[in-house]
This record gives structure tokens, sequence and C-alpha cells, in this order.
């Protein structure tokens, strides 16, 4: 494991945000289903209709010189309106498809996935209209066992979810 991925410390020059870099936590629990995890479906126009392959790990981009854990726990708390307490456990970084890493923390804990509130973003819909319109940046997160959030979430984080359970099975 590069060291990068071990501590979760992006390097590199950017803008304010690092696009192609973000950073986010896995919440689980364990119960009478096993092990589950709590996963966000993004909001807006182009998700609406998604469900396999569209499901997340709350995460953001990460601020210039920020630490990329500060921004996991910033971005969970923005998507979803949850204070993270951790501790946390790192999980490494994912390569997603469209080239961007992501940077990941496990918590244990518990989250009524009814009760969430997200904050909102923008975006022109449709693309090249002129109309923008403003949406939840997360509609709902939902309780998952290891083996359905595997179906559900983006491919390149299913990863997480086996560094997870290694993890717990500890």
């Amino acid at each position: 494991m590069t060291e990068q991925a071990r501590t979760g410390k992006a390097t590199g020059a950017g803008n304010s945000r690092r696009r192609n870099v973000s950073a986010g936590l896995l919440l689980y629990r364990r119960g009478p289903r096993g092990l589950e995890v709590f996963l966000a479906h993004p909001g807006g126009p182009f998700w609406t209709d998604r469900d396999t392959g569209a499901w997340t790990i709350p995460k953001g981009m990460i601020d210039e010189g920020e630490d990329p854990l500060v921004a996991a726990r910033r971005e969970f708390r923005e998507e979803t309106g949850i204070e993270a307490p951790g501790p946390f456990v790192p999980l490494g970084s994912v390569r997603q498809k469209a080239g961007k890493t992501v940077h990941a923390w496990a918590w244990e804990g518990d989250a009524d996935a009814s009760a969430i509130t997200s904050n909102e973003t923008r975006t022109e819909w449709p693309r090249g209209s002129g109309r923008w319109i403003t949406y939840p940046e997360v509609d709902r997160c939902e309780w998952f066992t290891v083996e359905e959030a595997r179906e559900k979430m983006n491919p390149a984080q299913a990863e997480l979810l086996s560094r997870l359970s290694q993890l717990v099975e500890r």
C-alpha cells in the first residue's frame, strides 16, 4: 500500500478544491442482518431514475491544503446532517472509473436514514439550457447489508466493503 493510500494524505497542487480527489466516511453497524453499511443516493435530475451503481459513501472534494479526514467528516455532515464522532479506521483509497480518487475511513455507529438533511447544490439543467436548478446533494440514505451494497454502490467503491469486512472480522 502506498503512503498516500495508507494515510489518506493527498499530494499535488490545484485550485481551491481538488476536482479529482474526494474523501468520505463509511458508517457501519452490526445487527440481526449482520454487517450493514450506510450509503447515500445522489440528488438531482441526473440520478433520479438511477439505482444500481449510483449509491455511494457520503463524500466530497477536499479543499486545497485540507486534511483528508477533516474533509471526509465535513462532507459527511454536509450530506447527511450527521456529526461523525469516530473513532475512524482508514480504508485507504480507490480510483473510480472517471479517474477520481476517493480516500475513505470507516466508523461504527448508527443513524436514522429517514432523518438525513443534505446541503443543496446548483446545476444547469438541462445542460446548455441556461436554466439553473437547486436540489439536495443527497436525496436519501439507506442501510444495506454488504452484499446489497455491492450491487447498489459505485463499482470502484465496492473494494471499500472488502476492506471493511476484513477489519471487522479481525
